[in-house]
């Protein structure tokens, strides 16, 4: 296997493990806010903590990741681990029927942007660290809670705290999917190629994970309206 098919396996590896740092991420905002006095700026302090947690915990999941693959465990398994744990947290969040109230307010044009600016942005330092020989770290880069981030700080500061509380774990469990999608792309992008491999990898992901999410989650909101 050449060098660069090893560099793209071992970054669609390790994307399960930073998918599940932003499940650990998207806790924080399920847990910490109810714990914080409305004196203080509960919107402040929760970014920051979880912030600060995605990054000690994102430093955690490599150093273990490399631990792993210079002990002979395959780029595949190791990617096949971080999903269970992934699924794992996802499941115990969601397990529980909690109130997931809708927003009254539009989301803003500027808001939309700036969640595509900061995805691009994340991926771009991505491909430049994955061009730099550090797939590892550009796995982690490419997985940046950016999208996550803006859409809880947007959502609390439109609708306020319970709506982004109540969305935290949906999130959790259909980003999932980017997991599915980087483990089958392992095998899919060196059998068929970067676009037929693609498609491969998203389908799948789409069809195995995200439809059957959206339906257990309609099933849970629909018993959840139906108690209330």
């Amino acid at each position: 296997m050449i060098g660069g098919e090893i560099a793209l396996i071992e970054s669609m590896a390790i994307i399960p493990l930073g998918m599940l740092v932003n499940g650990i991420f998207l806790t924080v905002w399920i847990v910490l806010p109810s714990h914080i006095s409305q004196r203080a700026n509960p919107l402040l302090i929760t970014t920051l903590s979880a912030l600060f947690i995605w990054t000690i915990s994102a430093i955690l999941m490599l150093k273990v990741a490399g631990i792993a693959l210079e002990n002979d465990l395959s780029s595949g398994n190791l990617g096949i681990i971080g999903l269970l744990m992934l699924i794992f947290l996802s499941v115990a969040i969601n397990w529980r029927a909690t109130e997931t109230p809708k927003g009254k307010h539009p989301v803003s044009s500027f808001v939309l942007v700036c969640r595509g600016l900061a995805a691009a942005i994340a991926i771009g330092i991505a491909v430049w660290l994955s061009g730099q020989g550090q797939p590892l770290i550009a796995g982690i880069a490419a997985v940046f809670p950016a999208i996550f981030l803006t859409s809880m700080v947007a959502l609390w500061m439109s609708q306020g705290p319970t709506v982004p509380r109540g969305a935290a774990g949906p999130m959790m469990l259909g980003g999932a999917s980017v997991s599915v999608y980087a483990i089958v792309s392992i095998w899919s992008l060196p059998q068929y190629g970067v676009l037929f491999g693609s498609v491969i990898a998203w389908i799948i992901a789409v069809v195995g994970w995200s439809i059957p999410a959206y339906i257990v989650l309609s099933k849970r909101n629909s018993t959840i309206d139906s108690i209330s």
